[in-house]
């Protein structure tokens, strides 16, 4: 029988493995996503919305009108929805630890 683990329990698996995808991204590109500019402005927006807002305004003006046609916004957005969604899900988690 097998046995569902605590929330405590998923929380701190997670952050091992998150840390280890940071360190390999690290790594590989030799660039600290931690330390990007626009980390700042991303940790401080409150929806999927606001996120996409910050994303669209690193997109030049030229731009634009050809990023709406070539697909980009059909994977963006709801790759931005659903990593705002896990990431909420999983302050909720960090809640219920602390």
């Amino acid at each position: 029988m097998s046995t569902v683990p605590s929330t405590s329990t998923r929380h701190s698996n997670f952050a091992p493995i998150f840390n280890a995808a940071l360190e390999t991204y690290k790594r590989k590109t030799k660039k600290d996503i931690a330390k990007h500019p626009l980390l700042p402005r991303l940790q401080s927006c409150e929806s999927s919305e606001a996120i996409l807002n910050v994303l669209q305004e690193q997109i030049p003006a030229s731009s634009q009108s050809q990023n709406s046609n070539n697909g980009l916004t059909k994977w963006v957005t709801p790759t931005v929805n659903v990593l705002y969604s896990f990431s909420a899900a999983l302050g909720e988690v960090a809640g219920l630890v602390n």
